[in-house]
């Protein structure tokens, strides 16, 4: 059964109408209905994507457990990998779909959170004390579900809760049913995880969350929101870690575009859109950015080990995508892939979940988070009569918010300290500097993919980079330059098998007197091969932007860090000669220090966080290669 009137009778006699998806894509006027088979596969490389016809080829039900396919850790519920084959695909005009979707109330019982506000509140203190406050990230999202039963048809039930959404919600990405025979899911996404058309790559990183009152637009509560810092370095945070997967699917990086208001029924988001092209398998670009940082965390490698830690089960399909596979009429494969997240999963016997998360970051508390986790599900809970309705008119043309003046003002301005390097369109063939131009430079990732966006930063300064994980990071002989990344954990730690591996490698460089450059998780092992002492800090430095003093310049620069090396002095001898220490004079905290081959920075310079990055670097590498002509920091502006 293919078109939407014979699918609904069938649903309304209690008749199985076979597996089919609808969706409205974000500002669409149509409704489109996919009918075929559905088959399983074990892997993202499995689903199906025949050459044929332009159009849609397959829509993919992509579940958590699939991020194991990464290397990452996850708690395997065994939820299956779902592929609708698209045989048939009709468009229906959105009036006409309104007109014939089951208008009924939806009606559960037994609707109860599997963990309580309290205990999820204890979870919230015991994530940012022992997580965030050690080092080991960031930020970490944490979900808990709200489970209940559908009284009544569950195929019925869902297309009742489609057409409220479609009425009632606003801002979605996609809404939608997918019944695969299995299982039923429906919701609003508000966030495109990735897409691919005409060769463009882009991803859609949305955080901060504006509660509505449900009354009249509050302009002065918004403005507050978009200068609450807590709200601000959210967005920042998840910004750099799509940029690091960017930096992976895309042949040059992302470049950051906005940020924009998202603005949904019961809340709002800040959000930017990254764009960037590239020639990969669409299939590997689902890999590549398997999952949004918005709903795991950075970096992503122990955001996922601190999940499977703290949340103690399976995620089923939250955080997890829906793919529409396809080809555009040049040949070329495509891919629109929303979130799973403001999404209800029913099953054939009407057991419902609606799994929601909120992103735990320094500045977080217990209770805010709390609230965030209600304001989230809002929306699908009240399509499913398990919540208030939203606002009258909340799914029509209402008043925006974003159209104000000052609101405009105030998102702009969240660009202005940020790196320039990701906001401006760059060439793909600008020249590298003289003297850097196919020297070759070995990045040692130590599990924070920030390394690709270093990769990116020194390619655009001209060296051809080579990217190594730290547990095969060596022979390091034919580079001109090795670096020692970032990545989490205790740079301290005796027997931890990464931080003795760094320890070797860095040890190894300075014996040998190879060009080496440490950074954030680097530069802490680099400074306590040199004597110094590590601290941890009792404030994380997690997404903090800051002026700090370096080698006689002041340099504004992004921390991701909970340690740092402390000095009492400027300068310090050691086997290797002597040291020169950037340093807070306040608390003795070394952002940076440098000495005859080697030279280590605390903080980011590939961030977006990190202006003054790209100076800094093309500065450092004037001294640490010493082909360079002497006068090319000059040549470089942040």
């Amino acid at each position: 059964m293919t078109h939407l009137t014979d699918l609904l009778a069938a649903v309304a006699d209690g008749v199985d109408p076979g597996p089919f998806a609808l969706v409205r894509r974000e500002g669409a006027d149509e409704l489109e209905l996919f009918t075929g088979p559905v088959d399983t596969v074990e892997r993202l490389a499995d689903i199906p994507l025949p050459p044929g016809t332009p159009g849609a080829r397959t829509l993919a039900v992509v579940p958590y457990r699939q991020i194991a396919e990464r290397g990452f850790a996850c708690v395997d519920d065994g939820a299956p990998l779902e592929c609708l084959q698209v045989r048939e695909h009709r468009r229906i005009p959105l009036a006409e779909a309104l007109a014939a979707l089951p208008d009924q109330p939806v009606r559960t019982e037994g609707a109860a959170f599997d963990v309580t506000d309290e205990e999820y509140a204890r979870i919230v203190q015991r994530v940012l004390a022992e997580e965030i406050g050690r080092g080991e990230g960031a930020n970490f999202v944490i979900h808990r579900v709200l489970n209940a039963t559908v009284q009544g048809a569950p195929l019925l039930a869902a297309l009742a809760a489609l057409r409220r959404l479609l009425v009632a919600e606003r801002g979605a990405y996609w809404t939608f049913v997918v019944h695969t025979g299995t299982r039923i899911l429906v919701g609003a996404s508000p966030e495109r995880h990735v897409s691919v058309d005409d060769g463009l790559v882009m991803m859609n990183p949305i955080s901060g969350t504006f509660r509505s009152s449900g009354e009249a637009p509050d302009t002065a509560a918004l403005l507050r929101f978009l200068a609450d810092p807590k709200e601000v370095e959210e967005l920042y945070m998840v910004l750099d870690e799509e940029l690091k997967m960017m930096a992976t699917v895309a042949e040059h990086g992302g470049q950051v575009i906005g940020p924009y208001l998202k603005e949904m029924s019961h809340l709002a988001h800040t959000e930017y859109l990254l764009a960037g092209r590239g020639t990969r398998d669409v299939r590997e670009v689902l890999r590549e950015t398997m999952f949004a940082p918005t709903v795991t965390g950075s970096p992503m490698e122990n955001a996922c080990r601190v999940i499977a830690r703290h949340e103690g089960r399976g995620r089923g399909y939250y955080a997890g995508v829906l793919a529409l596979l396809g080809h555009d009429e040049a040949g070329r494969q495509t891919l629109d892939a929303p979130i799973l997240i403001r999404t209800a999963e029913i099953s054939p016997t009407g057991q419902l979940r609606v799994p929601v998360g909120a992103t735990l970051v320094r500045h977080s508390t217990a209770a805010g988070e709390v609230a965030e986790t209600h304001a989230k599900a809002a929306g699908v809970l009240a399509a499913l009569g398990l919540g208030p309705a939203a606002p009258a008119g909340a799914g029509g043309q209402v008043a925006r918010l974003a159209d104000d003046p000052a609101v405009r003002a105030a998102l702009a301005a969240r660009n202005a300290p940020l790196a320039r390097f990701w906001l401006d369109q760059r060439a793909p063939d600008a020249p590298g500097l003289p003297g850097l131009v196919g020297r070759r430079a070995l990045i040692v990732d130590a599990e924070d993919t920030f390394t690709g966006m270093l990769a990116h930063q020194l390619g655009a300064l001209g060296l051809a980079v080579t990217l190594r994980p730290w547990h095969a990071c060596e022979p390091v002989d034919g580079y001109d330059l090795v670096v020692a990344g970032p990545g989490p954990g205790d740079p301290g730690s005796p027997d931890e098998p990464k931080m003795v591996a760094l320890r070797k490698l860095l040890t190894g460089l300075l014996a040998a007197g190879r060009p080496t450059l440490a950074v954030c998780l680097g530069h802490q092992v680099l400074a306590g091969l040199l004597g110094l002492p590590m601290h941890r800090r009792q404030a994380p430095y997690q997404g903090l932007q800051r002026e700090v003093p370096l080698f006689g310049r002041t340099r504004r620069v992004g921390f991701y860090s909970t340690f740092t090396a402390l000095a009492d002095g400027d300068r310090l001898e050691t086997a290797y000669g002597t040291v020169e220490l950037a340093r807070d004079v306040s608390d003795g905290a070394v952002h940076a220090l440098r000495g005859r081959g080697f030279a280590g920075v605390q903080f980011h310079p590939e961030s977006v966080l990190s202006p003054d990055g790209l100076a800094v670097l093309s500065e450092l590498l004037a001294d640490l290669l010493p082909a360079a002509p002497a006068g090319i920091a000059a040549t470089v502006r942040g």
